[in-house]
Order: C-alpha cells, then structure tokens, then sequence
C-alpha cells in the first residue's frame, strides 16, 4: 500500500488538518499545527511529505525516524508538529488497513472508558463559580482554569488574593468529590509560583500547569521541592530528550500534545518513558477532533494515563466546533465526565470531508495576544 498523496487543510478556529491518500484507496487524517503558526507547519507538512510520497504506508517506525533524524536540523514545535499529523495519518491507515483501532495495535485497550476535564477560563474571575457549575451539571468530574491573569514579575498581595480567590470560587462549586486544576500558563515567574503555590494547597488542586516557562524547566526541581501542589508540565516539550528532565525534576503529572510532541509514536514513547518515573499522563489537547481522537488511542492504551483535556465547547473556539468536521458525533458524547472506548478502526472517527474541504482557507490568521510588562519585559499569553 503506498503513498499517493499529502493534502493539507487550514481550517477554524485556529487548526490544520492533513490527508495522507494511498494507492489503495485508505485515507489517513492527522492534525499538524501550532497555534498561532498554522501556515508555517503547513509548509513544513508538504516539505515532509516528499519523503513519504511513493513509500509504502504501514512503514510508520521507519517513516517516524527518516522524518525526524533525516535532516540536520531536527525537533522544535514545527517540524515536531508536521511529523505528529504526518504520523497520526499513517497510525490511522493502518488500523483501517487492518480493521482495527489504533489503541489495538498499541497492545489493547487497558480501560473502558476514559476521564476527561473541561476548560472554564478564569482569566476574568467574577463567573467562575457560575462557569464550574455549570460543568458540574453537564456531568464533568473535573475542571482546568487559568490561575490567573496577567500577571506581575513579583506578586503583591492583591494578586495573590486574586488567584487563590479563584481556587476557592471553584472548591466550593465542585465539592470535596471533584478535582479542578490550575494552569499557570508560563505566566508566573519562579518567585511568583514559589510564593503562590502554597496558598493553593488548602483547595487541593488535581495538579498546576506549567508554573515556569518551559526554558526554565532546569528550575522545576526548586519547585517541586517546595509546592504541596502536585506540578504538571509538557505541552511545550516536544520529544523524550525534552521532557526527560522534567522528569528527573519530580513533576507529578507529564502532558504531551499528540499534535506537537512527534505524534502517537512519540508519545507513546513519552508515556512509557514516564512510567519509570512513576509519573502519569495527561494528554494535552485545546485543538480538533483528529487531536482528540490520537489522544484518546494513546488513553486506552496506556497503563499511566490519568486524564484527557478537550476542547468541546471552549469559548476560544470561534467560528467553528471541533463536532463541525466529524461524521459521528457519538464518539465524542460524555458520560458521566467520560468518554467510552471507540471501537471504529483507525483513530475512531470519520471525518467529515465534505466540511473539511469547505472550511479549508476561511480560518483566520490567529496570532497569539503579546503581552508586556511595565518594564517592557513579555509575558506569557
């Protein structure tokens, strides 16, 4: 079965999708992109794909390591984003080429049904009990929220009060049975997370997300260290050479984006290298339906999974909904905050061509906000 074509799609709110066509006839769908730098990753998808042009499909291994060891420059977000589409199309083609979920083909399912949380801002925090609520009725068990705003290079009080005001505004709507996490979003600077993490541990939060930047993932050991707060990072880690010292520092909690982070293969990889550590995975994912779908064969799969994130529903995404561009819908349908296992081959999902098509050119070009402090120095967005 060989490779015949790559086609790309840039589609809203803010994702690129690709479709990999082969001889016969088994279309594989991936979702390539960084926010922000979607026609970037674009171009680097089609520059990938001569290499897979003509080659035989079910070579994924092969394919993974001539894509990524091939060139003498290698990893970063961009190229590790066009071999993650380019890979989640080639796991796809081969479960349909052989009738069965990818999870299968990754040694069988190891659960059911898998937990995953739902996104309720709080950069703004006057609704966040309401927005927790809100998430609480649907059936979720489980919340991420921003830890705060902008916010300043050395916390005052007033900033303190703000982000510890919003872990109680959500404890109090979730109760003792339900889990919320804090996403610090590179934000806080190390003093900031050292003096705020400890106000945070009367509320019990699941983890919080990536307290530092990932250029100061040398400085995670500190802070582990000196939180009572579980420390969850690795959106922003792209291979196992990347996420290994993360490891070593004591996170709690390792978050790989199938889109980023090399793709099923790699994080694959990612999730049993973090099982040496004792240290679970919680795939990262505010993208579409191929993202999730990847994501969720690596879930069921994997021994040290602990919680999905998805994007159903997010108020970011504008113009279009990641159920827009798939054909069946139930596999996306929560119970009781869970999703049950996908028993269709491939990533589980159809995809809605004929909307994916039609969408193609009419996403934005969405740029991240930039945000600076009084001193002219950025922050995180």
């Amino acid at each position: 079965m060989i490779i015949t074509r790559v086609e790309t799609f840039a589609i809203p709110p803010r994702w690129l999708l690709c479709r990999v066509e082969t001889d016969e006839g088994i279309v594989g769908w991936g979702e390539p992109v960084v926010e922000g730098r979607a026609a970037t990753v674009r171009t680097a998808v089609h520059e990938l794909s001569e290499l897979l042009i003509g080659k035989e499909a079910l070579r994924i291994e092969d394919h993974w390591q001539i894509m990524t060891k091939g060139s003498f420059y290698r990893g970063g977000p961009v190229l590790s984003s066009a071999v993650a589409g380019l890979d989640q199309a080639l796991w796809d083609i081969a479960g349909k080429a052989l009738g069965v979920p990818v999870h299968v083909l990754l040694g069988g399912p190891v659960r059911d049904r898998v937990r995953a949380y739902s996104w309720v801002g709080g950069d703004e925090p006057d609704r966040l009990g309401e927005a927790v609520a809100a998430q609480v009725e649907a059936g979720f068990t489980a919340v991420k929220m921003n830890a705060s705003g902008r916010m300043s290079r050395l916390a005052t009080v007033r900033d303190i009060d703000a982000v510890v005001g919003r872990a109680a505004a959500a404890r109090e709507a979730l109760g003792p049975d339900r889990d919320f996490a804090v996403d610090f979003h590179g934000r806080f600077t190390a003093a900031n997370a050292r003096k705020v993490l400890p106000h945070l541990a009367p509320f019990n939060p699941l983890f919080a997300e990536e307290p530092v930047l990932p250029e100061y993932t040398h400085l995670l050991g500190d802070l582990v260290a000196c939180s009572p707060v579980p420390i969850a990072t690795g959106e922003r880690l792209y291979s196992r050479t990347d996420v290994l010292p993360a490891l070593r520092a004591g996170v709690a909690v390792i978050q790989p984006d199938l889109s980023h982070a090399g793709g099923i293969s790699e994080v694959r990889r990612i999730a049993s290298l973090a099982e040496t550590f004792d240290i679970p995975i919680a795939p990262h994912c505010p993208l579409g339906p191929v993202s999730l779908a990847a994501g969720l064969q690596i879930a069921f799969a994997t021994p040290n999974f602990l919680i999905q994130e998805q994007s159903i529903g997010i108020h970011y995404n504008d113009g279009a909904e990641l159920l827009d561009y798939v054909v069946d819908r139930e596999v996306f349908r929560f119970h009781d905050g869970h999703l049950a296992r996908p028993t269709a081959p491939g990533l589980g999902i159809e995809v809605d061509e004929r909307a994916v098509r039609a969408a193609d050119g009419r996403a934005p070009d969405w740029r991240g906000p930039i945000w600076r402090h009084q001193d002219g120095s950025f922050a995180e967005w």
